[in-house]
């Protein structure tokens, strides 16, 4: 259909006949519906937004009742645990729902003050951090206004309670308010997520915790397994209301961040394990203590070990605890993160290429993202990219004039995160591991030639050592290369606009082995390709000299999927509308693996091998050879 439409749509522009315009919008209407049906049912929309939070009516039942148990959590340590709420309402209809509020009180005397005399400050005017339509698993509440749900909390630095609604989330009229409950230290350090420093012998901790510089000095104790610990110590960051640039990360979908911390582990050995446990040192003297965890240092760049490395875009977060705003939003999420954690003793690093948590402007959701990924971040890099819905606001210098971060302006994907970008608001970035050479791209920014991040790009592949790091590998956001999604065979470009018309010279000269994307939410692999051109034959194993790009999106980790065009191009090898990941094995400097996953079951579904020797990579190709000469 969409390849149809496009061309109904060149002909019109050419014919302005009445015959094709009847046509093309048939095909505008179809594709009007399809959009409807998208936005009805929530694709892409932050469930938090369909809250009309400021529209709260107070209207409190004497006979409805909330009871939250327990109401002390984390006696134990833990930094995630299940809450019972028993709901009692004589007046029970479908639309009732409940959202988790944090901090606890919620009323008017936590908004900013307005300056518009003529504003009423709202009742409410801070969104929850999550929600349930209470019949979602109590099918008897509308006949007997009683339930039972069940939430999982994880410690977000302040505490919780439970409100019951009525009137659906369009009207809501409050009715009842839970107990309050709390973690037994709301501020302790959590979350620690690895990155690779700014050398390969350097590791970054980060941690999230509710102690200021004021109150506590932040360290990691680490050091090899089974021997002696020291101590390093550690910057806190953190943000206010004015540092992020519209709604509603500034308004309903502000929460105070607390603080981020990042301690540089360096000098490490190569291939080593070590143990680290996040700290803070209290005024009276007295410390406060994390779990402690492990990780394997880096290999020594062009080491020839076994080295695994997991690629995907667009995961996003979901509720284990089915909360019903998700059951639309995020709905691999989830399995990818359980396969990863299933897999992780054969995961050595990974990179999220761009839309990481999807919070769009609802900050809670960033702990939340973080909490659910720390069985893996806490024991390999987790390094990121930018992605639209971490950066893009208008007026504030992302190359896309679009409202898909929320407001966050890229503030908290910069803070929650390391990565060893020169500038962390421009996050284009190089890092070495172990045989591989990745240069990671900033779709959010300027790459076009002449542009920063286009001398950078090309810094980053010209300066790899082909001998000891073979592999070369290119990844960004969006698709700069090759996609035959349903929007861009709409346009008829089959890739992000500027993309590899910018880019695809530097990727030939410099003979990138794989380019990666997130973006679009599904996965393709295409041929070796340059300009459009496959430029080998074979489908499932490559040798010899790298005689073109393979392009691969990879977006399909969790966000909800991306139809493809019905128009299926040439250089597209294989194409699958499911949720999934890839995983690149390097046995050595000769030797590659590449292996697309479906998160539904962990399984190969399309793999490839490259079989390459150092003289391979010198030879001579189209577009990418030196200038040479016969003189004696």
């Amino acid at each position: 259909m969409s390849y149809l439409c496009n061309l109904l749509r060149k002909k019109l522009v050419l014919e302005k006949r009445n015959m094709n315009l009847v046509l093309l919008l048939a095909c505008l209407v179809n594709y009007n519906i399809v959009f409807t049906f998208a936005h009805i049912h929530g694709f892409g929309e932050q469930p938090l937004s369909k809250i009309a939070i400021y529209k709260t009516v107070v209207s409190l039942h004497s006979a409805a009742s909330l009871t939250a148990t327990p109401s002390l959590l984390g006696t134990k340590g833990e930094d995630t645990q299940w809450v019972t709420l028993d709901v009692d309402y004589p007046d029970p209809s479908a639309e009732d729902w409940v959202g988790v509020f944090s901090p606890a009180k919620f009323n008017s005397s936590s908004c900013p003050p307005v300056n518009d005399p003529k504003e009423q400050i709202p009742y409410i005017c801070s969104a929850p951090i999550k929600y349930k339509f209470v019949n979602y698993s109590n099918s008897h509440y509308t006949k007997t206004g009683k339930a039972y749900l069940k939430f999982q909390l994880v410690n977000q630095r302040a505490d919780f309670s439970f409100a019951l609604f009525s009137g659906g989330l369009l009207n809501p009229k409050l009715v009842a308010v839970s107990n309050f409950i709390s973690f037994a230290n709301p501020k302790a350090p959590l979350y620690p997520r690895l990155a690779q420093g700014k050398s390969w012998d350097e590791m970054a901790v980060t941690w999230t915790s509710g102690y200021g510089i004021n109150e506590a000095t932040p360290f990691v104790e680490w050091g090899p397994k089974g021997k002696q610990l020291v101590q390093s110590s550690a910057g806190t960051l953190t943000f206010d209301r004015n540092s992020v640039c519209g709604s509603p990360a500034r308004t309903v979908g502000w929460r105070d961040p607390g603080f981020i911390h990042t301690s540089f582990l360096k000098n490490l050995w190569p291939n080593l394990v070590y143990t680290y446990q996040l700290g803070h040192l209290l005024a009276n003297g007295s410390y406060i203590w994390s779990k402690k965890y492990s990780f394997k240092s880096s290999p020594y760049p062009g080491q020839d070990s076994l080295q695994r490395v997991i690629i995907f875009g667009d995961m996003g977060k979901a509720e284990r605890d089915g909360s019903n705003e998700y059951s639309d939003y995020q709905p691999g999420s989830l399995n990818t993160t359980d396969q990863l954690i299933k897999d992780l003793e054969n995961i050595d690093i990974v990179f999220h290429i761009g839309d990481i948590s999807y919070a769009n402007g609802y900050l809670s959701q960033w702990d939340q993202f973080t909490a659910q990924v720390e069985p893996i971040a806490s024991a390999v890099p987790y390094m990121i990219a930018s992605g639209n819905h971490e950066r893009d606001w208008p007026n504030t210098g992302s190359f896309y004039n679009t409202t898909d971060s929320g407001g966050e302006c890229g503030v908290l994907a910069q803070t929650m995160f390391f990565v060893p970008a020169e500038n962390r608001a421009n996050f284009w970035y190089a890092t070495d591991y172990g045989m591989f050479r990745f240069c990671i791209a900033d779709t959010e920014h300027d790459w076009r030639e002449g542009s920063e991040q286009y001398k950078f790009i090309e810094h980053c592949l010209a300066t790899v050592d082909r001998q000891k790091q073979p592999w070369l590998i290119f990844a960004a956001h969006r698709v700069l290369g090759y996609s035959s999604d349903f929007w861009y065979g709409l346009e008829g470009s089959f890739e992000e606009p500027m993309g590899r018309e910018s880019l695809q010279r530097l990727w030939q000269k410099y003979k990138v082995d794989i380019a990666f994307y997130g973006h679009v939410h599904n996965y393709e692999r295409t041929c070796p390709i340059y300009q459009n051109q496959c430029l080998n034959t074979e489908r499932s194993h490559y040798s010899g000299v790298v005689d073109g790009t393979i392009h691969v999106v990879v977006g399909g980790a969790g966000s909800h999927l991306s139809n493809f065009s019905q128009v299926t191009p040439k250089w597209s090898l294989y194409r699958d509308y499911d949720f999934g990941f890839v995983k690149l094995t390097a046995f050595n400097h000769s030797s590659l693996l590449f292996e697309y996953k479906k998160s539904s079951d962990g399984k190969v579904y399309d793999s490839f091998t490259i079989s390459r020797d150092y003289k391979d990579v010198l030879a001579c190709v189209h577009d990418g050879c030196e200038a040479t000469t016969l003189a004696t």
